[in-house]
């Protein structure tokens, strides 16, 4: 979703603006910065924010707000954890802000529809898996990098649906009729690429997701 400055009233940019920046300062206090004083972790995280930035600029819409684009929100999760994940789609959001894909006034509003429900999405859906299904390699990989990353896609796209109706965007029926479908397209994309990263990464370097271990999947 990329908002502009006029869609919504003023009352919801604020209110979003309010929200956002307690979300961010959380993070920023409670996020394991210690993790990238590694050049290689820090490396990986810094490519995802422009790997990113430059995916979100990819969007297909025909009219203001409604916007599609796959979102990396889950692999962001799964490899540096909820905090940094936050912190690093904020800033692709402020990118795509920059470069004129979405509003300056909206940017919080943008952030927390896309960055900070798609990160609570995976990490909630992280945390859910790892409480009740078997400790295996293969059910981490296709329980979060695919069934995860597609379900936060769909989670995604109903909350921006529900959020457009309520702030008299948009009415309900047009939104769930012609804009939330397309979500369910983009779902598969999302868990087929999603899981692919997951894969690669857990395969060939597993020091880069943060929820993986060896000693927990594969030992037994």
């Amino acid at each position: 979703m990329n908002l502009t400055d006029t869609l919504l009233g003023e009352e919801w940019y604020w209110a979003a603006w309010a929200v956002w920046f307690l979300f961010f300062a959380r993070s920023l206090w409670q996020a394991p910065w210690a993790r990238l004083k590694d050049s290689e972790q820090m490396n990986v995280w810094l490519g995802m924010v422009v790997l990113l930035t430059l995916i979100w600029s990819l969007k297909a819409g025909v009219k203001p707000g409604l916007a599609f684009h796959l979102l990396g929100a889950t692999v962001f999760t799964l490899s540096f954890g909820p905090h940094l994940a936050f912190i690093g789609l904020s800033l692709v959001t402020a990118g795509i802000t920059l470069n004129g894909a979405a509003g300056p006034f909206a940017y919080a509003a943008n952030a927390l529809v896309v960055a900070g429900v798609g990160v609570g999405l995976s990490q909630a859906l992280y945390r859910l898996q790892a409480a009740i299904l078997p400790k295996h390699f293969f059910v981490y990989i296709f329980a979060n990098g695919f069934f995860g990353a597609a379900l936060t896609m769909i989670g995604v796209g109903f909350f921006v649906t529900v959020f457009l109706a309520l702030s008299g965007a948009y009415e309900w029926e047009y939104l769930i009729n012609e804009y939330f479908p397309y979500f369910l397209l983009l779902a598969f994309s999302e868990a087929w690429l999603s899981g692919m990263v997951i894969t690669l990464f857990v395969i060939y370097r597993p020091d880069w997701v943060v929820t993986f271990s060896d000693s927990r999947y594969l030992d037994d």
